[in-house]
């Protein structure tokens, strides 16, 4: 430890913690609410989070770190740490509504705009990654960012170490269109032109984060998606620990669909086109109920068939923003999970 690890310790004290002013804020009893834990990274999981934490006070974040792109790839290629961007992503969406919630958020979103090395740097990206320094540990790091912030919520990572995505892709070179090439890094393949077949992470089998395997495991519910299907959701399924943990945990798990194809990675893809690639890369993995848009469901019939697969139930809701753009509104998706924990889960202590 530093000279400066005695600050970091009063600084504990000062910052409000989980189930103090965290979880607190929302005037729910510890142990009222159902435990749940939202797996992907990016925009996805922050829409997911933001509304999750309106419904429950024991919420946890299990976040990708394969992002090689922006800020997050700088710092990563410069100091070899995890990708700390979509972990900001996910400590943001997590603070309260309240003023210093608020203002939090757009403090660690900041971004230096500038003509040097700062440019573009986001300052929630320098934050982790300086506590990372200190302490030495990514977890107990994230867990003090958020006491800061008054997350409602825990942020984790869902490996020990960085990753590298890799995909296999035909078409992705448009002179070659039956050409099978391997595409590396997630900023690539989130873009790819072609078709995306299938995706694996370097190294394979990389270690989960102890924590994130327990939370899944202690959970009642579990939510994985929205987000990028090859990129921020499916990367979950490849580390074999927490896909043990998903296959084994006693919790319902709902998968929640995108509100429409992202460009480059799931270009023309179907909603029950969505469900067949996740099986390829996880056939085990049961579900217990599919969420999606019911604007965004033209063939509900297909979309069912897909999910007895999984030996899932859908639902349909309005979840999107009314503006037309393909975003999840907050407060509508909270109403859809509420209502799916409700009517499909066991009975607890928060009913």
């Amino acid at each position: 430890m530093t000279a400066r690890t005695p600050r970091l310790s009063r600084l504990r004290r000062l910052t409000p913690g989980r189930g103090e002013e965290g979880a607190g804020r929302s005037g729910r009893r510890r142990g009222a609410t159902p435990k749940v834990v939202a797996l992907g990274g990016g925009q996805g999981l922050s829409a997911s989070l933001a509304a999750l934490r309106r419904i429950t006070g024991d919420l946890t974040a299990v976040v990708t770190v394969a992002d090689d792109g922006g800020s997050s790839g700088r710092l990563r290629e410069e100091l070899g740490v995890l990708p700390p961007g979509d972990l900001r992503k996910a400590l943001a969406a997590l603070c309260g509504d309240d003023d210093w919630g608020q203002t939090w958020a757009r403090v660690i979103q900041h971004r230096f705009q500038s003509e040097g090395d700062l440019h573009g740097h986001a300052v929630g990206n320098l934050l982790i990654v300086a506590l990372w320094e200190q302490l030495g540990d990514p977890v107990q790091a994230l867990d003090l960012v958020g006491r800061l912030l008054g997350a409602q919520g825990r942020v984790l990572p869902m490996s020990a170490v960085p990753l590298e995505l890799q995909a296999l892709v035909r078409g992705h070179d448009p002179a070659r269109p039956e050409d099978v090439d391997t595409v590396r890094g997630q900023a690539t393949v989130a873009l790819t032109p072609g078709e995306v077949l299938s995706v694996q992470v370097v190294p394979s089998a990389p270690p989960a984060v102890p924590e994130a395997v327990a939370a899944v495991l202690d959970a009642d519910w579990v939510v994985l998606g929205p987000g990028s299907w090859f990129s921020s959701v499916i990367p979950h399924l490849l580390v074999p620990e927490l896909l043990a943990a998903l296959v084994e945990t006693k919790a319902r798990r709902v998968l929640s669909l995108n509100l429409a194809p992202q460009p480059g990675e799931t270009e023309g893809f179907s909603p029950q086109r969505h469900l067949e690639v996740l099986a390829r890369h996880a056939p085990k993995l049961a579900l217990d109920v599919v969420l999606a848009d019911e604007a965004a469901v033209p063939d509900r019939e297909s979309l069912a068939d897909a999910a007895k697969r999984f030996g899932a139930a859908v639902e349909l809701a309005p979840v999107a923003r009314q503006d037309g753009s393909p975003k999840h509104d907050p407060e509508l998706l909270a109403a859809a999970y509420d209502r799916i924990f409700r009517m499909h889960g066991r009975i607890g202590p928060w009913r």
